[in-house]
């Protein structure tokens, strides 16, 4: 099979396109090639902002392929072009969007389930609330490319599979979530965290959603579907915190404290990323009968996380340079 990776080279990237490798495909990635790579050298290189219509129309050329996975599109100008491009030049179209999609959505209920989609949509945000309005807007915006594939699919049979995922917890994952939590763990010192508790963790290990892909790239029965990607475990992140510091052998120290004193001293939400407000719980049920999907449970994937970042150098991260005013902080 001829596969094309768009994006290809950050977080689930170089996995997935090792996945397919594994499968026998011959694989290329689309990118602007400006995040280095160690792909391998028999993986194709496409150049284009896809942002750009003429770069991207240009890069593809006249090239078809079996299977694209999309794993940078954001936007319903994107889905728009990108339907226009792949039409006809494509057996299998996979998109990766987001659990977002619910969180803008009024009156749905965790952990939501696929039909949970169809309904009215908040009202947008002011701008002067950049955190809210930024969530919304990423949430907002990937409805209107499923819209648009969806309407692509019902008018064309532009063959799209979407697979809505949570936060993904993966080594590769440039935001540095976990291990800014593995990082605080092992100086000893608290974590701060909001008194509120927080939203539930329902997350899911990146090497899943790579499974996933791979499955639904040999399913035609999953053309015109969309399937909620995520583990079967519903912790609290306190819950959460103690698996991680129990795999790391570490006693962990909390400090919970009123929400509104951390982001007052601009601590969140660098002291506890999984304390935000816009984090998606999804009903994957579907996935599981449908595609045969078997999750890695929370204890599993972050042992593996747990030794990976115990074999590798240690890495300064952006959200750790505060560390000295939250352990000041929380005295």
């Amino acid at each position: 099979m001829r596969s094309l990776v768009i994006g290809g080279t950050r977080n689930l990237g170089p996995s997935i396109v090792q996945g397919l490798l594994q499968q026998g495909h011959e694989v290329a990635v689309l990118n602007r090639g400006k995040t280095r790579d160690d792909l391998p050298e028999e993986v194709g290189r496409l150049r284009a902002d896809r942002t750009n219509p003429t770069q991207f129309r240009q890069a593809l050329g006249d090239r078809k392929f079996d299977l694209v996975v999309d794993t940078t599109l954001y936007t319903g100008a994107e889905a728009e072009t990108t339907a226009e491009l792949l039409a006809g030049g494509v057996g299998h179209y996979i998109f990766l969007s987001t659990g977002q999609v619910y969180l803008v959505r009024e009156g749905a209920e965790r952990p939501y389930k696929e039909e949970d989609y169809a309904g009215t949509v908040m009202a947008e945000p002011p701008k002067s609330n950049e955190s809210d309005h930024a969530n919304w807007l990423y949430g907002f915006d990937k409805r209107q490319a499923e819209d648009v594939f969806a309407r692509a699919w019902t008018q064309g049979k532009f063959p799209l599979t979407s697979l809505r995922l949570p936060i993904v917890n993966s080594e590769r994952d440039h935001y540095d979530r976990i291990y800014g939590y593995f990082l605080r763990i092992q100086d000893e010192g608290p974590i701060l965290v909001p008194e509120d508790g927080g939203l539930p963790v329902r997350h899911v290990y990146g090497d899943d959603v790579v499974q996933a892909i791979l499955k639904a790239a040999g399913n035609d029965l999953c053309k015109g579907k969309a399937y909620n990607i995520g583990q079967d475990e519903t912790l609290s992140l306190d819950e959460f915190l103690r698996m991680l510091a129990q795999t790391m052998h570490c006693e962990l120290k909390t400090v919970h404290m009123k929400r509104e004193e951390l982001e007052r001293e601009g601590l969140l939400p660098d002291c506890s990323p999984f304390s935000g407000k816009w984090m998606s719980s999804l009903d994957n049920t579907r996935s599981k009968t449908e595609l045969g999907m078997q999750y890695t449970p929370a204890a599993r994937y972050l042992k593996k996380l747990v030794n990976y970042y115990q074999a590798v150098p240690a890495k300064k991260i952006e959200g750790y340079q505060q560390r000295v005013r939250e352990l000041a902080f929380a005295k």
